[in-house]
This record gives structure tokens, C-alpha cells and sequence, in this order.
């Protein structure tokens, strides 16, 4: 299916649920259409994923459509290759305590599918973790990248989970992502920052979706600590016994404890999210200067921070709030030897406009010299601003500013826009 047809799929099917869901009966008093008031698409699968619901069984889809140009610098301004890209996510939850009385208990499974690599390849050239689109990710039809069985003891203060998974995925502590690399306003490319490294830490060489296992435990609340180990060969498309159980025994690990405080503020509690982690990786890996070195290992911090809230409430998020990174690698092995990234998230700014979404980040990698990098660094900054259309529908304009987006040149800077659309169906 070519992209222009899954784009003309995707609108049928918009104006198809118009259509039906719309019409209000003669002498109705005017209302918006329920298809632009329900939490999804289709209504929660016309009302039947409720009734699983109830029996323990969640499914989940969202479609995420991006298109971006290239304005200025880069590798080239004229090639429409990777313009246009898109992917989708199909989740399922079977809940063990409803399906077979086990307490507290889980199956989660993921499917996801994309097309087009995306911009970088033929117009930026950025370096690896500094790409402009975040959700590129090739074309794949569908492949099972997660699934892992999750246990909660003591009242949720101690989860592991075990099978193939993600970790970056992460934990909730006060509805606070942990556990690995999170934060509350720059971890997903799907509803906020677009380029990679304001979704993730690009000094962190996070192994792809592979077998593993987690353990999260919060000894008093608000504090707690995390431990991952993941198969380092693994790839997000096979299952991963090839690689775990077979030749060399690479085990990617990672380490986090953090604090999440809520504030005393005039409007109630600013939640925050401060976290500390270190991690290793034992593969052999090729120096920049030549010959191997194995054991490479990083540290790395992240935070988040509500500085204002516009209402009372503990749960009400809308306001202003911060974020920053940092990370630590090995020059030797690593293309990028330091990290840092800065932004802010405001909710709600403009009157009647609630759910929408404006932000603004930096982020920078110190680049290797002994990786042949003529530039000290690399340098992304990002607005976009997330258009909540119905609950359903998001619409993402952005734009980045990328300087050296291959660390060759210290004066190629490149100017890119978009839009994202992002539906959940």
C-alpha cells in the first residue's frame, strides 16, 4: 500500500465516522457530533472494547502521519525522499487478575509498523540520535517488538517485568514516568518533541526492543529505585533467543533511583521528577582511533518540573513546566561523549484551548573528535505546538533549527517544518 493511499485510507475513514456518528435527529437541540466528543475514533470500537474491558481485555490503536520539509542547509532542500512518513501502534493488555484470578497481574504485547525512513538519510545527514524525525522507522508491515509479563507486590511498591521489551518504556511513580530516562514533557515523538534527542538520551546506547527484564521498587513514596537488563544484540524485529541464549553473552544493564516531590505551590503540589542513572554495556565495541574496547559505561541525569499551575488540584496538569538532561559517555566508542538538553511545556496557554500543547527545547551533543567529526558539536532546537482537534485527533505543527546536523561542517546549519497528525483509533 503506497502512502498516498494509506493517507486517502485514513481520511475515509474520518469522514466515514463523521457521517455516521454526526447526524442529530430533527428537533434535536444542536450538539457536537459524538464522533468528535468520543475518547477515540471509532468509540471504543463501537462500544464492544468496554465489554472486553470488563473481561480483561484492552486493545489499543494509534496512527501517527508526519510530513516534514527541509528549508534550508543540510545535505539537499529539493529531494522529496523521506518527506512524508508514518507508523502505527497496535497495544493489547490481558488483565491475569479479571481473566484467571491472578492479583495485580499482566500480559502486555505490541505490534507496530511504519514506512519511509524519514528526512535525514537525504537531506540532513544528522548524527545518529539528533534525527529530525523521531518516529521514522523504515518500512516494516508489523513486527512484535514487546511482550512481557508484569507482576505488582506490595501495593504496586515492587513490579518486574520480564520478556521482550523496551527500556526506555518505563514505570509511573506519581503518574511521573521513571525508570529508564524518563520525563514528564520530552519522551514521546508521537505527541511532543519530534527530533530523537529531545525523546531520548542519545549518549545512553539503549539496545533495540529485546529480551530482558525490570525490577522497579518505591520504598516510601515518592522515592524509588530501578534495575534493567536486556540482551545487547537484541533487534526489535526478531524474538531474540537467536541472539540471548546463543554465541557471545552481551547483556546490556541500566540503573536509575529518583525522587519525584510534589512541591508545595498556591494552586496545590508541583509534581517533579528527578532522576540518576548509570549504565553498562559489556559488547567489544570498535574505537575511533582504532583497534576495540569492551565494558563501555555512562552516566546520565534527567528532570522535570510543573513551575505553575493555573488551577487547583492535585491532578490538573495545566500550566507551565521545565525539563533538562545530561549525559556522560566514553569519547573512545561513543559518537556523542556529552549530552545536555534544556526545554519548557506550557498546557493550556491560550483561553478555551485547554488540551493544547506548546513547547520548546534545546538540545546539544559534544561530538567525538577521534570519530572524524570536524565540528566541536551538534545542535538541535525545536517549537512545536500540539492542536488537541478532537479527542481523538492531534495536529502538530514544528519546526527545528539544526546546526551541524553532521558534525561536519561548523557552519551547516539546516531549517526544517512539519506537521504531525496523530490519531487514536
Amino acid at each position: 500500500m503506497g502512502q498516498r493511499t494509506r493517507t486517502l485510507v485514513l481520511v475515509i475513514l474520518i469522514v466515514a465516522s463523521v457521517a455516521r456518528f454526526g447526524a442529530a435527529g430533527e428537533g434535536d437541540e444542536p450538539q457536537a457530533p459524538s464522533c468528535l466528543t468520543a475518547d477515540t475514533l471509532t468509540d471504543n470500537w463501537l462500544g464492544a472494547g468496554e465489554a472486553l474491558s470488563e473481561k480483561g481485555l484492552d486493545f489499543r490503536l494509534g496512527l501517527t502521519a508526519i510530513y516534514q520539509l527541509n528549508l534550508d542547509g543540510g545535505l539537499a532542500t529539493h529531494r522529496r525522499a523521506g518527506r512524508s512518513t508514518g507508523s502505527f501502534d497496535l497495544e493489547a493488555e490481558l488483565d491475569f487478575q479479571r481473566l484467571f484470578g491472578v492479583p495485580a497481574a499482566k500480559l502486555y504485547a505490541l505490534a507496530e509498523g511504519s514506512w519511509s525512513d524519514g528526512l535525514d538519510a537525504s537531506s540532513i545527514g544528522s548524527v545518529g540520535g539528533f534525527e529530525v524525525n523521531g518516529d521514522a522507522g523504515g518500512d516494516r508491515s508489523i513486527d512484535l517488538t514487546q511482550l512481557y509479563y508484569e507482576q505488582e507486590l506490595l501495593d504496586g511498591r515492587l513490579r518486574f517485568r520480564v520478556g521482550k521489551l523496551d527500556l526506555t518504556g518505563g514505570f509511573e511513580c506519581r503518574h511521573c514516568p521513571v525508570a529508564f530516562d524518563g520525563n514528564a514533557f520530552a519522551n514521546d515523538e508521537t505527541a511532543q518533541f519530534l527530533n530523537a534527542a529531545l525523546v531520548n538520551n542519545p549518549a545512553i546506547p539503549f539496545p533495540s526492543e529485546s529480551l530482558g527484564a525490570v525490577v522497579y521498587a518505591e520504598p516510601a513514596d515518592g522515592a524509588y529505585v530501578s534495575a534493567g537488563v536486556a540482551d545487547a544484540q537484541g533487534d526489535a524485529r526478531e524474538t531474540g533467543f537467536n541472539t540471548a541464549f546463543h554465541d557471545e553473552d552481551y547483556f546490556f544493564s541500566i540503573f536509575e533511583f529518583g525522587l519525584v516531590p510534589h512541591l508545595p505551590g498556591p494552586r496545590g503540589p508541583l509534581r517533579g521528577g528527578y532522576r540518576a542513572g548509570f549504565w553498562y554495556d559489556p559488547q567489544d565495541k570498535a574505537k575511533h582511533a582504532g583497534g576495540t574496547k569492551r565494558d563501555d559505561v555512562g552516566f546520565y541525569l534527567s528532570c522535570d518540573q510543573v513551575l505553575i499551575k493555573e488551577n487547583p488540584g492535585e491532578d490538573d496538569e495545566q500550566g507551565l513546566g521545565v525539563f533538562g538532561r545530561y549525559g556522560l559517555a566514553d569519547g573512545d566508542v561513543s559518537e556523542v561523549r556529552r549530552f545536555w538538553s534544556v526545554g519548557c511545556q506550557y498546557l493550556g496557554l491560550l483561553p478555551t484551548r485547554d488540551e493544547d500543547v506548546i513547547a520548546f527545547g534545546v538540545a546539544q551533543g559534544r561530538l567525538a573528535r577521534a570519530a572524524g567529526f570536524g565540528a566541536l558539536h551538534t545542535t538541535v532546537m525545536e517549537l512545536y505546538y500540539n492542536v488537541q482537534v478532537t479527542p481523538w485527533l492531534n495536529l502538530s505543527p514544528s519546526i527545528q533549527h539544526v546546526i551541524n546536523p553532521g558534525g561536519a561542517n561548523a557552519s551547516n546549519h539546516a531549517t526544517v517544518i512539519g506537521v504531525r497528525a496523530q490519531v487514536a483509533f
